[in-house]
């Protein structure tokens, strides 16, 4: 059975930087792909970013593109979302994800496994 466990989330000011981490316990070898979703309140959950099991192929939602950059460390089992220039509508809930297929991942599809979240809140 694969845990997530995301970590690193808090209060910051609009323009700082953030990195969370999800540390992933259990067989991780078999999912192709892993992904940062949020969820803002009162809104759905939004996909954010997406690695694959290589880490050599990324992608990202347009509105963090540019600014956020996903990583992964396999030798640690533990994916990375680097957040820069952070905005007020940044505030969420940060959740990670793991799942079968890399191209399908941002629509949720695939996915076998969440974490319990990590807050962050953007002052403006």
């Amino acid at each position: 059975q694969v845990q997530l466990e995301e970590s690193g989330g808090g209060v910051v000011q609009a323009g700082d930087s953030l990195r969370l981490s999800c540390a992933a316990s259990g067989r991780t070898a078999r999912f192709d792909a892993m992904g940062w979703f949020r969820q803002a309140p009162g809104e759905d959950r939004e996909f954010v970013a997406a690695i694959n099991w290589g880490g050599s192929s990324t992608y990202y939602s347009d509105s963090v593109k540019g600014r956020f950059t996903v990583s992964r460390d396999n030798a640690k089992s533990t994916v990375y979302l680097q957040m820069a220039s952070l905005k007020a509508e940044d505030t969420a809930v940060y959740y990670c994800a793991a799942g079968d297929t890399y191209g399908t991942i941002a629509t949720s599809e695939g996915i076998h496994v969440w974490g319990k979240g990590t807050l962050v809140t953007v002052s403006s």
